[in-house]
């Protein structure tokens, strides 16, 4: 985890493995930013597609507690989300450092966007690091 503070607040850099813990444990709620056709062709079970082209702070889900991450592909739409979160008044903002690409390093399941598995938590059942 990398944590990077300036004027507007805290960006938090988590890595793919943490992440996965986090949807698993029903503890993070996870915002994809990359375009619509992007989330279609593979996506972290669990995501929320939110993209950065249409990003509205209002769309945002409820997080009932969770942590709210943000991802995309390697990590630059993910940060500029977050600046805008935190610039909003947010005074700390999770980020997946990598992105989709550092998720698919580690080897961790995807599913394509025509994929219909139940929703948020039925999805993240099906992460390699739910318990089974």
């Amino acid at each position: 985890m990398t944590i990077a503070a300036n004027g507007a607040g805290t960006l938090i850099e988590i890595e793919a493995d943490a992440l996965c813990q986090l949807l698993a444990a029903d503890a993070a709620i996870l915002v994809d930013v990359r375009e619509q056709w992007e989330f279609a062709e593979a996506r972290i079970p669990g995501a929320v597609s939110l993209p950065l082209s249409r990003f509205d702070l209002a769309a945002l889900p409820e997080t009932d507690g969770r942590v709210l991450v943000l991802t995309c592909a390697i990590g630059g739409r993910s940060a500029r989300a977050a600046n805008m979160l935190l610039a909003s008044g947010l005074s700390e903002v999770t980020h997946l450092r990598g992105g989709m690409t550092a998720w698919q390093a580690a080897a961790l399941r995807t599913i394509s966007g025509g994929e219909t598995v139940g929703g948020r938590l039925a999805e993240a059942a099906l992460l390699p690091c739910a318990a089974a």
